[in-house]
């Protein structure tokens, strides 16, 4: 039965890049973003949203708000526009036709009154959980532009050479209902979190792969642990800026393992989804924990 989310959870989501930009900073010549004091890769909640959206709509056919479309003069439509587009009405009009402000809300102007929908599903930065190395990889193109005359250009690119980034998420069952945000787009949304991340394959993103997705449903009302993303661990088996490889390194969950078995009165259930390469092991879980696996 597809019914509105009653239940609050938290999401967590690893995955890992090879000899790619996960994220840009367009301020930083689109360098990809590092914490200069530790050295760790950061990837916006902007940017994973994006890849939900566009998974959802290309894939699946789902109508989103918020995506990028010009007009015939070569200027983006406007929140304005895209109302317009969708023949928007009324508050309802907007959450009934758009799974994105179901998931994350936004705000938008309808009848010449400001409405923000508070998103209830919401994803803190994510990080790698090891220090990151950024190499500069300059290149030729066959093709040459205009003012080469003839000869072909040069290109420059920043990439890392290896980056696992964790995520950490929450579902908000209360503002949910003001979305009226359901099930089914919860099932929705951790099939664009994997397969979203999986099918990102243009040039910066490719070689991104999908490694562990959990997601811990809640019997309790408006109680969650928090911070299970820092309950991981990584155990590199070389110094850190010389991983290149998901073999290069295991992951120790014992911390969030511990916390879950300590929670587990409050916990209706555990769903997971995790990549056979990852070395990692969920055997102590409590027996009594209902566990599932993940499925698209």
């Amino acid at each position: 039965m597809n019914e509105i989310v009653k239940n609050r959870a938290e999401l967590v989501f690893l995955y890992d890049v090879k000899d790619a930009n996960p994220n840009g900073d367009p301020l930083d010549e689109n360098k990809p973003r590092i914490d200069e004091e530790t050295g760790i890769n950061i990837v916006t909640d902007v940017r994973l949203k994006r890849t939900v959206r566009d998974y959802l709509m290309n894939f699946k056919g789902e109508e989103i708000f918020i995506k990028e479309i010009r007009k015939e003069d070569g200027n983006l439509e406007t929140k304005e526009d895209r109302m317009n587009d969708l023949m928007i009405k009324e508050p309802n009009d907007l959450t009934n036709k758009c799974i994105d402000i179901r998931l994350f809300g936004a705000t938008a102007a309808i009848k010449e009154k400001t409405i923000t929908f508070t998103g209830p599903v919401q994803f803190r930065f994510g990080r790698s959980l090891h220090r990151v190395v950024l190499e500069f990889i300059k290149g030729t193109t066959v093709m040459p532009s205009k003012e080469a005359k003839g000869q072909g250009t040069f290109t420059e690119s920043y990439i890392l050479p290896y980056s696992l980034i964790c995520f950490y998420g929450i579902i908000n069952e209360n503002a949910g209902k003001h979305t009226t945000l359901k099930e089914n787009d919860i099932k929705l949304l951790l099939d664009g979190i994997w397969n979203g991340t999986k099918n990102l394959i243009s040039r910066s993103k490719a070689g991104q792969m999908p490694r562990l997705l959990m997601k811990i449903t809640y019997n309790e009302n408006n109680y969650h642990i928090g911070d299970l993303d820092k309950m991981i661990k990584l155990l590199p088996k070389k110094n850190e800026e010389e991983i290149r490889d998901i073999y290069d390194f295991s992951l120790d969950v014992t911390e969030l393992v511990d916390v879950l078995n300590q929670n587990k009165s409050k916990i209706e259930s555990i769903g997971m989804k995790v990549d056979e390469r990852l070395n990692i092991d969920f055997g102590g879980l409590d027996k009594g924990l209902k566990r599932y696996e993940i499925k698209f």
